[in-house]
This record gives structure tokens, sequence and C-alpha cells, in this order.
């Protein structure tokens, strides 16, 4: 079986930082890889090595002495601890060679030492390679109160992980001619034109291009689960920069505005085409998912922050100035955080911003875009080459860190290089966890985990064992 039509006419951040240098965007409809550093993932706001980071530059670049900067450290930020090391000074297991036949077992003792180590509260790792599935390894508890255990069917909300789906959807749209990169989205949703924005385009929308990254400030979470009013919102929204000539992460209005001009090219809710083209011929319509069904919330994890991590959170936002970027985003009270993704309202609407899914369902989207899986290919080579091509790169406009993105995609693992894994995709989420393929290795992993940590070294000492073995 397979997703592609035929004919088919021809053919789209881990931490974030706080800095208050600007770059502009490198975008292109494809291009070498060789680009600057990425840090791929989804996060609205963690407290994570890019966020001290950009928080340090950003001070200083304000002038502030480095002593008043050294005391904020000191205090909510320097109180983190060694997960929140930078990245380069972080002990992280050296890549392992593992035989492919032995990665189920090494993946097995990692999880359950992190687990045991109180490091984790649930975890599953599932690898794909060449369209079988090598590795499904869970541990953990779904849910501490129940002692219900994890399984490889639990479904944990995983933030921006399933930005990738979305993503998935557009590019399946776009080989079927229902509209091009280059198409403006005010073509398909004329309302989307208001102030300026006539000339924006799918693709720009897709490598954070676009130049409407933010939601009004007074939107509440009972906003986010209003399809039509964030779409209305986000129409009458008047662009931070040029299309095309800055990169910012999208981290809300991504989801919407894919979400809409899919809505509008095909008369259906992103979410059911997600059920109908993506989880259905996979055969995970029951682990894939934008809005999960109340009736289904019984098989979700429950979300945990991390010990000290949300108050260490807070104070750190208080400490920071007003006036960055960050904070005209998105109103605080939505960064996401175990309480938000535990609502029943935020797990039943879409916000394709992010989504719902266990690990082997997300892992096998990504290997049935490498190649086919089952009898079922998402997109042809032609079309997944110029889907994952760096589209976009620069010092992101909103949250600081450098960044690098295909159409739809960060370029670059877990540890948020795209020099150093050039031919990784993938997206991570709020939370830590992570998801992705490999065009060179044909390897496509995920990491799903409840614990909501504040960095990827989870993701990153499991990829770099998945790695080992490719």
């Amino acid at each position: 079986m397979t997703c592609i039509r035929q004919p088919s006419p021809n053919t789209d951040p881990g931490g974030t930082g706080l800095v208050s240098r600007r770059g502009t965007a490198s975008s292109g409809s494809s291009g070498s890889r060789n680009t600057g550093s990425q840090t791929s993932g989804g996060l609205l706001l963690s407290v994570t090595p890019g966020i001290l980071g950009g928080v340090v530059a950003d001070l200083r670049g304000r002038g502030v002495e480095p002593a008043v900067v050294g005391q904020v450290l000191a205090g909510p930020a320097g109180r983190i601890g060694v997960r929140r090391l930078p990245r380069d000074e972080r002990p992280v297991p050296r890549p392992q060679e593992v035989a492919l036949d032995k990665l189920q077992q090494q993946v097995q003792q990692a999880i359950d030492q992190l687990v045991s180590s109180g490091t984790e509260r649930g975890v599953q790792v599932a690898v794909y390679r060449d369209g079988r599935q090598v590795v499904d390894a869970v541990a953990g508890l779904a849910d501490p109160d129940s002692g219900r255990a994890v399984t490889s069917g639990t479904v944990f909300y995983n933030f921006s992980i399933v930005k990738g789906a979305a993503a998935t959807i557009a590019h399946l749209l776009a080989e079927r001619g229902l509209f091009g990169y280059d198409t403006p989205v005010a073509e398909l949703w004329p309302e989307f034109a208001a102030h300026g924005k006539g000339a924006v385009t799918v693709r720009q929308v897709l490598n954070h291009t676009a130049g409407v990254p933010g939601i009004p400030l007074d939107t509440t979470v009972e906003d986010l689960c209003d399809w039509d009013k964030m779409c209305a919102a986000i129409a009458d929204a008047e662009l931070w920069w040029e299309p095309g000539t800055k990169v910012g992460y999208h981290a809300y209005t991504f989801g919407y505005i894919v979400g809409e001009v899919v809505r509008r090219a095909t008369g259906k809710r992103i979410s059911q085409v997600l059920a109908e083209e993506v989880a259905g011929p996979l055969g995970v319509a029951g682990e894939l998912w934008f809005g999960m069904p109340a009736s289904e919330h019984h098989r979700l994890a429950r979300l945990e922050d991390e010990p000290g991590a949300a108050e260490l959170a807070a104070q750190m936002m208080a400490s920071m100035p007003p006036d960055l970027p960050m904070f005209r985003s998105a109103p605080p009270e939505l960064f996401p955080n175990a309480e938000f993704g535990n609502r029943a309202d935020t797990l039943a609407a879409d916000i394709p911003a992010g989504g719902k899914t266990s690990a082997r369902a997300i892992a096998r989207m990504y290997a049935a875009l490498l190649g086919e899986v089952d009898g079922v290919r998402l997109l042809p080579p032609e079309r997944l080459a110029e889907a994952t091509a760096v589209s976009s790169s620069g010092v992101d406009e909103v949250f600081g860190m450098p960044t690098t993105w295909g159409l739809g995609y960060g370029i670059g693992g877990p540890g948020g290089n795209a020099q150093e894994a050039p031919t990784v995709f993938g997206l991570g989420g709020v939370g830590g966890s992570f998801a992705c393929g490999d065009t060179a290795s044909g390897i496509a992993w995920a990491v799903t985990k409840n614990r909501i940590s504040n960095d990827f070294s989870t993701s990153t000492q499991l990829g770099q064992l998945i790695a080992g073995a490719g």
C-alpha cells in the first residue's frame, strides 16, 4: 500500500536562547546542509543551556555589569545544576558501536537505569531501520498514582515533536498538487492577507521565516482550544519582519497556519487528514493525534514537571528583561508545562503546534518518510530531499539561538548542531522528547517520556547509542 497518489505534479528548538543579536535568514527552496548550528526541537520555553547562554548574551548586550550577570546565574539559573550545563561541557556517553541485533538490549538497559536512578519516570524508545522496527523498549510508569506502567502503546503529550506530522501532511498535499511551497497562504486563506501578509508563502511558514511568530498576549488556554478564534487572531496579526528575510520559531502559529492551509485546501480538519493519510495507513491511528478524543485520555501518560524545575523557571523568567522578544510571542502563562499537558481541553483540542503520540507511532512516520514501511511510503525520494534540505538558517528572532530548518523539520539531532548531523531531520518538544529520521543511515527513532525536564540529555544519550548502531 502506498500513500503516494499518481499522477502527481512536482513538488519543507532543543534549548532556546534569548539574545539581543539578530541575524537574517538564509533561505531557499533547497541547498547544502553545511550551515550553522541548529537547536532542533520545539521548546516554547524551558530553562535550557540555550536560554542560559542567551540570557548572558542579552544582559551583557544591554550593558549590564558582569557581576550582575553572575548574580542572575547564581540565583535561580545557577541552582539548576549539571543537567543545565552548556552542551559541550555536559558529560555525555560517547557513541557506542552496537550491532543492531544488540541495540534492543542496550537501549532497554539505558532506560531502565534512567528510571531506577530517578532521572526519568516513564520512557519509550522506538527505532526503525530501513522500514523495520528494531527497537521497542519501555520503562517506568505512565501514571505513578495508579501504578500503571508504560507500554509500547502508551500515548504521551510530547508537545512540538508532533509538529513533524503537521509538516508531513503539508508535503503530502503539495505532492498531490493542492498547493505549492511558493503558493501564498492568502491564496488559500484570503483573510490571512491582512496587514501586509499577502505575500507570505507556504515555504516561509514551513521554514519559520514567515514573520508571524506571535499570538495575542491576552490569549488564554481556552482560546488555544478554539480553532476559529485562533485562526482569526493570526489572520489579523501584523508582521514582525519582512517574510523570508529573518528566521524565528513560530511556536504556536506554525500549527494553526499549516492546519488552516490544510483545511482550506481539503475541506477537512488537519486531525482528520492526519488520521486518514498518515496514522491510518501506517497502522497507528490510535497512537498519533493532534486532538485526542476524551474517550481515549485514559491511555495517556501523566506528565510531571522535573522536581523544582517549574519554580526555578518562574524565578528565572522574573529576572529577565520584560522586553525580550520571547515575551511578545505568547503570554508566559501559555509556556507549556505538565499542568498544561494534562488538561482535558488541551488534550482534546487540535493545537498542531504539538500533539500526542507514542514513540513507535512517530518513529514509524519518519521511517515511512525515509522509505517503505509495510507497503506504505509517504513521500517519494525527490520530495523528501527537498523537504529535508536546508531552507533557512540564522539567529532566531524570537528565542535568540542559532537555528537551521528544512521545510517544517529542524536539521540536526538533539545535540543541536546541523553541521554534526546534517542528514538528521526532526523535532524535539518541551520536556526533552525527540523524534527524527536520518536520510544517510535509513534510521528513524523517537524518545517519548513523561517527566518534563529542562534539556535533551536523555534523548541525546539514547540518540548517540542509536547512531552508534547505525
